[in-house]
């Protein structure tokens, strides 16, 4: 990895992305010694403009950043850094600087927009109205779901396999909103499973 720590008077940006979810956690800077430590030390160290000096993130909340990859970009002056954070990143008690708000992809939307169409008990929704039939009308239709998506793995038309896919994940977050859980709730379970 060839840094050019020569265009930003001897420092290049570095993006800190968590490792498991891809959410975008912070922006900092390191010059070559800051990156050294990192590599060397497999927690994240920053070369801090306000104090002057390397600071290494958690040295005094004890929330680190433990290294999982680095990446350079095309130019070589700037970094990406997946991490695994030992628990909220942001000063402001955030888990990330860019605020709460998860960004972790499309699913993370349609479960929002499901969540709306419910809570706001929007009409002309068949989400809402799904709802409405109870919880053993939303765990049948899941049950389906997932039998049409087992059915369509047999065959060989993918376009249907990947229809009846989507089918089951929707009707999954509709049950998961009923019972009071999220996305997040059954992540964890898959991250503690993956320890």
């Amino acid at each position: 990895m060839n840094i050019d720590f020569n265009k930003d008077n001897g420092l290049v940006p570095v993006v800190i992305q968590d490792n498991r979810t891809l959410q975008v956690l912070m922006l900092g800077y390191m010059n070559e010694e800051a990156f050294e430590k990192t590599k060397k030390e497999k927690t994240v160290t920053f070369f801090s403009r306000s104090k002057n000096r390397l600071w290494t993130k958690g040295e005094e909340s004890g929330n680190f950043l433990r290294v999982e990859s680095i990446d350079i970009d095309c130019d070589q002056d700037t970094l990406l850094i997946k991490v695994i954070p030992t628990n909220v990143v942001c000063h402001t008690g955030s888990f990330s600087c860019f605020g709460e708000k998860d960004s972790k992809g499309f699913l993370y939307e349609l479960e929002e927009k499901i969540a709306q169409r419910i809570d706001n008990k929007t009409k002309d929704s068949y989400t809402y109205s799904l709802y409405q039939r109870g919880m053993n009308k939303m765990a049948q239709k899941v049950g389906e779901e997932a039998v049409e998506l087992v059915i369509e793995a047999k065959d060989d038309n993918d376009l249907l396999f990947k229809n009846e896919a989507a089918d089951l994940l929707y009707h999954l977050l509709i049950l998961l909103k009923a019972k009071g859980f999220t996305l997040k709730d059954i992540e964890e379970i898959l991250l503690n499973r993956d320890k």
